[in-house]
């Protein structure tokens, strides 16, 4: 049902872009303060997200070339002045990384945060952890210092 209606002529590129925000980006990004992404994930959400920003906007005359084209990624990304999926999902990752932190020590969810399971490593490359995503995402938006402060752990912090 949503395709036909990013495809219609009669609805403003406005109001299909607006309703991709709150409709799409909300459906999409639900729960993914929890999510831990590999660079595959990340490379699959922009496609999906710049397939449809191509549905919204259409194709576009060239005049040089006098033919019709589809935009360019970095055309999309010129044109649309919302921030990408990828740092929707970093900062709610943050976000929800705050709220933790300003938490009661005795919170389960801080405890959870914190745990040592005790379990040995399995063979091969160690999965990604959410921490390691904070961790990046703290990098990307508050720089290498942030890092020191926030998630080096519960040993740190209380001295």
């Amino acid at each position: 049902m949503l395709q036909n209606f990013f495809k219609s002529k009669n609805i403003s590129k406005k109001l299909k872009l607006t309703l991709k925000n709150t409709i799409i980006d909300k459906m999409l990004t639900y729960a993914s303060e929890t999510w831990t992404l590999t660079k595959r994930d990340r490379k699959q959400l922009n496609i999906f997200e710049r397939k449809v920003y191509r549905r919204i906007l259409g194709p576009v005359y060239d005049n040089e070339k006098e033919n019709w084209r589809i935009l360019t990624n970095k055309e999309i990304y010129a044109g649309v002045k919302n921030s990408a999926i990828i740092e929707t999902i970093r900062l709610n990752r943050l976000r929800w990384f705050g709220h933790v932190q300003r938490m009661e020590e005795n919170r389960i969810p801080k405890e959870v945060l914190y745990m040592n399971l005790g379990t040995t490593t399995l063979r091969g490359r160690p999965r990604n952890r959410w921490q390691d995503e904070v961790r990046e995402d703290g990098k990307i938006v508050g720089g290498e210092e942030w890092q020191e402060k926030y998630i080096t752990g519960r040993n740190a912090r209380s001295s």
